[in-house]
């Protein structure tokens, strides 16, 4: 168990979790605030982490907010990460970057392996791809983590349940793929998993709890949780199996958490 860590995105979904996680575990976090560290000063970047002395820095953060600056988002998805890694290399200091499935394009067939070649060539997935490659070339002992699709029990923010109840509130329905099968996971699930990943080989992870479920069962499901608050509708009008498999790892399924699949 880490006695400090760095946490970067410690405002987001996955981040204020991790940061709860470890706070909980007695782990002293250090969240990055990019108004007092600028990403794009490597000087700065390096005195802080130094500075810090942390165990291990977890990468979490995107361009969730952006501020309108041009290439805001490869210099946070890409150059921050590519820093990052020789940072903690070059001070010896365990590294967790967070990619995501979505590394793999909509034209890809899965469910994806470990061998699957990544094949996504614009937006979020193709600046996390390349940023893969150039965590693994900066820093040959960081851990990195593809995630998929989150889901909290937060109606605001970004997770599987917040997007429902957006959709709900905006089209008065919740229309769900019966040919869709999403790489997802319980939120406090991944966060577990990231502090094990801290601790483990380094490599690259998959994370990915959905081991045979349509979007349709999944929200389904949610919705008994939810107290069926949304009105439901199964569509065909996506067909994708976008699950990960990774043995190395393996995150409580689905089912335990939403013993109302399937």
């Amino acid at each position: 168990m880490a006695r400090r860590a760095i946490i970067t995105g410690a405002n987001g979904t996955v981040g204020s979790r991790l940061a709860s996680f470890l706070r909980q575990q007695g782990c002293d976090v250090i969240p990055w605030n990019r108004g007092i560290v600028p990403v794009d000063n490597y000087a700065a970047m390096e005195r802080f982490v130094r500075e810090s002395a942390p165990e291990v820095v977890f990468h979490l953060a995107t361009a969730s907010q952006p501020t309108g600056r041009p290439g805001e988002s490869w210099l946070v998805n890409y150059e921050w990460a590519s820093e990052l890694a020789w940072i903690t290399r070059i001070l010896g200091i365990r590294f967790v970057f967070t990619s995501t499935v979505t590394v793999f394009s909509n034209h890809a067939h899965g469910p994806f392996t470990l061998d699957s070649q990544p094949d996504a060539t614009e937006g979020y997935g193709y600046e996390k791809r390349r940023a893969e490659e150039r965590v693994f070339y900066q820093n040959p002992e960081a851990r990195v983590a593809r995630l998929g699709w989150q889901i909290g029990e937060q109606t605001t923010g970004n997770n599987m349940v917040a997007f429902l109840e957006e959709k709900m509130r905006q089209e008065g329905v919740v229309r769900a793929s019966t040919r869709w099968y999403p790489a997802s996971a319980i939120l406090d699930d991944t966060v577990q998993a990231l502090h094990t990943l801290s601790n483990s080989a380094p490599g690259l992870y998959q994370l990915d709890a959905n081991e045979r479920w349509t979007f349709y069962e999944i929200v389904r499901a949610l919705n008994v949780r939810h107290k069926n608050r949304w009105k439901v509708e199964s569509t065909e009008d996506f067909v994708f199996d976008q699950r990960m498999k990774d043995e190395r790892i393996r995150l409580p399924l689905l089912k335990e958490r939403l013993p109302w699949l399937p």
